[in-house]
């Protein structure tokens, strides 16, 4: 009878505490809460549809991703924003993606359900920052025909502009892979919040990071990469949209490879 007294005490504890504002929830976009395409991608086709992008545009984003190409093609593709080059910052450039990015349903359910908490949401994505506004707008008016109402906070990659128009340039650094990690415990700081009882939900290994930052992280259709570690770790994989999980191996096999595999995805 006291044990299970003292559980509930130590519940209410919890959902008080939660509801303080001291817990967040921070969801990466692409692959986590967007099925692909991702943002960008959808952005760019839009852009060459509207032939907005300028002809040399193409010549300079060859000549940078030739210079970034020895941090390998992940990081060349989510740095280089050279097709940006003197493109107009208007609203009719990120209000609308044709077609509109499909958020996967779970996630949703997820965001609705931290909101219902009074949990704070973050979203943190590598994608274009106006990309990131727009995809956040879209989930609060998903939250606000449900009475729910939420003020998601956007944390991305942001550009450089001058005179309206983007330079191609990043400014500071952009939001992939260790910067996650460091960007949320800056948010915690400024938001005062307690990362132990804090969630996370990211894809890729590139997201690991962001994982690793918060006491409740969830690796969401995980690659097979971000999938091993999940197991090793103990975080717990989601499976949304129904789709499969592209990791699943022998058992045997698995943990041969994740025993080789430890080293490097921690390093």
């Amino acid at each position: 009878m006291r044990a299970r007294v003292k559980a509930e005490e130590v519940e209410e504890v919890r959902e008080v505490k939660e509801k303080s504002g001291g817990v967040a929830a921070f969801f990466d976009l692409d692959g986590t809460l967007v099925a692909p395409p991702s943002l960008e991608r959808r952005f760019f086709g839009m852009l060459r549809y509207r032939r907005a992008i300028p002809a040399k545009n193409y010549l300079l984003w060859l000549r940078e991703a030739v210079r970034l190409a020895p941090r390998g093609v992940g990081k060349m593709l989510q740095t280089n924003k050279r097709y940006l080059r003197g493109i107009a910052v208007n609203p009719w450039s990120t209000a609308g993606l044709n077609p509109a990015p499909k958020f996967f349903g779970e996630g949703l359910e997820r965001i609705a359900w931290h909101a219902g908490k009074e949990h704070r949401i973050v979203l943190l994505s590598g994608t274009l920052e106006p990309l990131a506004q727009a995809a956040a707008r879209a989930i609060e008016s998903g939250l606000a025909s449900r009475g729910i109402i939420s003020c998601i906070r956007i944390c991305a990659t942001c550009l450089e502009v001058a005179d309206g128009r983007w330079t191609g340039k990043i400014l500071r650094e952009a939001m992939i892979g260790e910067a996650k990690g460091r960007a949320v415990k800056e948010i915690a700081l400024e938001m005062n919040l307690d990362l132990a009882h804090s969630y996370a939900y990211g894809d890729s290994a590139d997201d690991r990071w962001l994982l690793a930052a918060v006491g409740r992280p969830f690796a969401v259709n995980p690659a097979a990469e971000l999938g091993r570690l999940a197991r090793m770790l103990g975080w717990p994989s989601l499976s949304w949209a129904g789709k499969e999980n592209s990791t699943q191996r022998s058992r045997v096999r698995r943990e041969i490879e994740d025993k080789k595999a430890l080293p490097r995805m921690i390093a």
